[in-house]
């Protein structure tokens, strides 16, 4: 397990980090909050211990923005504040635990151990793939073979349903249900003209075409040269 702590306390981050090495934690300790911030969304990072009070910005600051940036990575909160408005200010900025000081080192290993597991088992996929097209949910970027590609919101919500499917049989009425979120016009050509134009966008210029039409059925994303 890789810690990343965040404490300008110096005996309070001595013993935290002297205590998860006899652990077996690898642990990366900063003591300035915009160090933290730059390390926290840096990545790679199983649990990360966070004060709240920290020199040039604190503990909630970093949290924040943390989240915003798309980063899931479990957060303890540490603070000497301890009442329940603080603690409910802690979990709504985008904690996952709340433990105030004083604490017992051991009650703190259990919550980190806790939260590794849980953060493990609950990661997001953050990028779907199939061939050369990647497709990122967090930077909201397409690729295929390295190349950018600019999609426009709807084309970007439609290609996530399709690489979601991949492989399977997406119908017009999915889609207008999953993507546009109504119910079925037979009689709409929506579907099509978005279709379209998103294969104009993925598939035009590169050699192997992905999106395919089926017929009377409606639509597939497959890694194959076959025709439908």
């Amino acid at each position: 397990m890789r810690i990343l702590l965040v404490e300008d306390d110096p005996q309070a981050a001595s013993y935290l980090v002297k205590g998860l090495k006899e652990q077996g934690v690898a642990v990366d300790h900063v003591v300035d909050g915009r160090e933290g911030l730059f390390r926290a969304t840096s990545g790679g990072y199983d649990v990360i211990i966070l004060d709240r009070m920290l020199p040039s910005l604190d503990g909630l600051s970093i949290l924040k923005a943390v989240r915003a940036a798309g980063d899931t990575t479990p957060v303890l909160v540490l603070s000497a504040l301890s009442d329940v408005d603080a603690r409910v200010e802690g979990l709504r900025a985008g904690g996952d635990d709340y433990l105030p000081k004083p604490f017992a080192f051991a009650e703190l290993m259990a919550r980190v151990e806790a939260l590794g597991r849980r953060g493990r088992a609950e990661k997001p996929l953050t990028v779907l793939s199939l061939a050369d097209l990647e497709l990122d949910l967090t930077a909201r970027t397409v690729k295929r073979s390295g190349k950018i590609i600019d999609l426009k919101p709807k084309e970007f919500a439609l290609l996530e349903y399709f690489m979601r499917h991949a492989g399977q049989v997406v119908t017009r009425t999915m889609l207008l249900e999953r993507v546009w979120d109504y119910a079925f016009d037979p009689q709409t050509n929506v579907i099509d003209v978005h279709v379209s134009r998103l294969r104009g966008k993925i598939d035009k210029d590169f050699d192997k075409p992905l999106l395919h039409t089926v017929r009377g059925a409606g639509y597939m994303l497959r890694d194959s040269t076959e025709s439908s």
